[in-house]
């Protein structure tokens, strides 16, 4: 008689092949995903899917205050569930900057449950003094900060001595992770060059000026640009502004078990059981 019983799992050595994929709350390997307007239905979907990979949701932009309170509650709150990370769009801080609303900002953040804020300059231009000032009160009120550095206008380059004179700045103030401005289409921003291809060179001066990765998220929401940093720097890269809809797919590359990624798996653990 056929056994039609399923197996309770995949062997271990599938799962992983690369042995180096942390389980959460992880260190290193982040994965933030952008969320530019996903209902409650599509959210729970993702998360009951993807929700062990993703370790910090960015609501994008502005999106926070058009959002029906009770939905934007109920989606941090699901995202609590998975021990993922929540955040409202730099953008919308650089508007409370703009408007002098930072206080009122700062109270809703609270009111909704968010877990941290991103602090950028990429489309106000954000005194030094001040960009300190909110990484401080942030913490102070025991919110994660992610800075972002970069600005969005096409063709903006990545000076590295300047990214690592500011990043230090940030994590002397506090700040967890410093983000590096890609946008949403990772298209002659930053890293990228105008056809999204990663500028080697920059990429490598990065690397020299700022040899911890471990504190940096690279925005790369473009398949080839993260195939080209988890093979520059390893699985343990941070990626954000990674679409909803991919994942699964970069966990795949991550582990190695696409074919972009597949040399990553060379050396697997000896004591996994199959």
């Amino acid at each position: 008689m056929r056994n039609t019983t399923l197996p309770s799992e995949w062997p271990v050595l599938l799962t992983d092949p690369s042995g180096r994929r942390a389980a959460k709350p992880r260190l290193t390997g982040r994965t933030m995903v952008l969320d530019k307007g996903l209902g409650l239905n599509a959210f729970e979907d993702l998360l009951s899917l993807s929700g062990d990979y993703i370790d910090i949701v960015k609501f994008g932009f502005g999106t926070s205050p058009l959002y029906p309170l009770p939905i934007l509650k109920r989606k941090i709150d699901m995202a609590a569930q998975y021990g993922i990370s929540v955040i409202p769009g730099g953008t919308l801080l650089e508007a409370a900057v703009k408007l002098d609303v930072v206080p009122g900002f700062f109270r809703q953040v609270l009111a909704m449950r968010f877990t941290g804020i991103e602090v950028s300059d990429g489309t106000i231009d954000l005194e030094r003094g001040l960009r300190s000032d909110l990484i401080r009160e942030a913490k102070s009120l025991g919110l994660q900060v992610f800075t972002e550095y970069g600005k969005k206008q096409s063709g903006s380059r990545i000076d590295c001595d300047d990214l690592a004179a500011t990043a230090e700045q940030d994590f002397e103030c506090g700040a967890d992770l410093v983000t590096v401005e890609a946008r949403e289409s990772g298209i002659g921003v930053g890293l990228f060059d105008e056809n999204g291809a990663c500028r080697e060179e920059d990429l490598a001066r990065i690397r020299q000026a700022m040899p911890n990765q471990d504190r940096i998220l690279w925005e790369a929401p473009l398949k080839e640009q993260q195939v080209a940093l988890l093979k520059a720097i390893g699985p343990g890269v941070n990626l954000g502004n990674v679409p909803i809809q991919d994942v699964l797919a970069l966990e795949t590359m991550r582990r190695g078990l696409r074919s972009d990624t597949f040399e990553l798996h060379k050396t697997p653990y000896l004591d996994y059981m199959i």
